[in-house]
């Protein structure tokens, strides 16, 4: 097992790898910004280094640094948690350059499946259903017009390079091809230093259903079940539960094989997540896979039992998973995003926490790196806090996250808690009738409710 681990990550996130590293005997290094040098994770590590100023360009994204922070402290391994340097292949291959562990997939397989034309490739290599569209990135519009008229419409562009929704762009008609895949080739290339754009057949109200995955060096893979992620805006996920409150056996099994299938093929490593859109006849698709730890994992630990973050380092340190191919789960888990934002407008709201005061009770967990006094910064992703209940059965596990998210207190600054709230009320949420577009209709509603236009 590594003796000391440099967590090249902030926030909520960095103090769950922190939590692992503890429980485990292993020491810490915590880099951060300067306007991170009062975050939790700063107070509980063993040691900490500041790596730059603020903007994320010059500190949690600048290799060098955090390569010279590990270095100078003598860690023996980094975990990237989530993004910024998660998925960055070269970043893994200089680690490795200088005689420093990383903990996560190897760097030929986050490139691999990081590319999302390959990754689409590669999973229809191995039998994974795929929507129809494009094999390769589009050479350009006309290119693109070609493939949208033999795909049919509506169809849907995307960055061969991205996620996150940027450089994704839906195409109703030819009308609409040119502008939008300018929009989306500009964008990517803004985004991801790379305006590769592929195609594929656009589903109109799917489900957003992903499998978390594992794997080891001696080529033992599992998945550990799926989580529903469909309650989301501009793609960017709210809420997630697992299980999926729609999944048959039937569909469940023939999902799960699918990914373990795709990990055998590529020979995956460490932590992972197959992302699948779910269609309304029960046919399902694969969209993408990120190869690392995902926010919404503690939905997955609080069914499974099995710490996500501690399997990560054991699995990087050489060990088997030991672990069955399907690994078992037990009732039912939700996790709500609380973002520092305002619940209506979605503009940020940093600021200073006046009044913090977390849930708890049983089945009831809160990640956060927030605490009364602790000022939101304005240069990085708005969430503070992840709520995460467990009860046996989805209606008592959505009753408990009711109950936890009105004992939430958080003064100071907007959040997305009373979001949060109306969701859960809605009925259509409540009896798991929703696709992706649920928020969609969902605020329309909430407008016209208020008499807005």
């Amino acid at each position: 097992m590594f003796k000391k681990i440099l967590i090249a990550n902030r926030g909520e996130i960095a103090l769950r790898i922190l939590q692992a590293c503890r429980e485990l005997g292993i020491a810490t290094v915590a880099v951060h910004s300067t306007a991170d040098r009062d975050s939790l994770h700063v107070t509980y590590a063993d040691e900490d280094v500041c790596i730059g100023p603020p903007p994320s360009a010059d500190s949690y994204l600048n290799v060098q640094s955090v390569i010279s922070a590990a270095e100078i402290t003598g860690a023996d391994a980094v975990h990237p948690g989530y993004g910024f340097l998660a998925e960055n292949a070269r970043f893994a291959e200089q680690l490795g350059e200088c005689g420093i562990g990383w903990i996560g997939p190897r760097p030929e397989t986050i490139r691999l499946m990081g590319d999302k034309a390959k990754a689409r490739q590669t999973a229809e290599a191995a039998g994974v259903p795929v929507l129809p569209g494009s094999p390769e990135p589009l050479a350009d519009a006309e290119a693109a017009a070609v493939r949208a008229a033999e795909v049919g419409y509506p169809v849907i562009l995307k960055a061969s390079a991205g996620g996150g929704g940027r450089g994704m762009r839906i195409v109703h008609g030819a009308d609409e091809v040119k502008g939008q895949f300018s929009t989306a080739r500009e964008e990517a290339e803004k985004a991801f230093g790379d305006g590769s754009i592929y195609l594929e057949k656009y589903l109109t109200s799917p489900r957003h259903v992903e499998l978390q995955v594992f794997g080891d060096r001696h080529g033992g893979v599992c998945h550990l079940g799926e989580r529903e992620c469909s309650i989301q805006r501009r793609h960017q996920k709210l809420i997630e539960e697992a299980p999926s409150p729609v999944l048959d056996d039937e569909t469940r099994r023939a999902m799960g094989e699918a990914a373990v299938k795709l990990c055998e093929n590529v020979g995956y490593e460490n932590a992972g997540t197959i992302e699948f859109l779910l269609d309304e006849d029960g046919s399902f698709y694969f969209m993408e896979m990120n190869t690392r730890i995902q926010v919404e994992h503690p939905v997955t630990e609080m069914v499974t039992g099995v710490d996500l973050v501690k399997l990560q380092l054991r699995v990087a340190a050489g060990e088997a998973l030991g672990l069955p191919a399907a690994v078992p789960a037990r009732g039912h888990a939700i996790e709500c995003r609380i973002n520092a934002e305002h619940p209506e407008r979605f503009t940020p709201s940093p600021g200073k926490l006046t009044v913090f005061h977390p849930p708890g009770g049983p089945g009831t967990r809160v990640d956060t790196h927030a605490y009364e006094d602790y000022v939101v910064p304005p240069f990085y992703d708005s969430l503070v806090a992840k709520l995460i209940v467990w009860d046996a059965d989805r209606p008592s596990a959505l009753a408990r996250m009711s109950r936890a998210l009105d004992a939430f207190v958080v003064e100071g600054i907007d959040t997305t808690i009373p979001l949060h709230q109306a969701i859960l009320a809605d009925d259509d949420f409540r009896a798991g009738r929703f696709s992706t577009r649920f928020m969609e209709g969902f605020l329309e509603r909430r407008r016209q409710a208020r008499g807005e236009a």
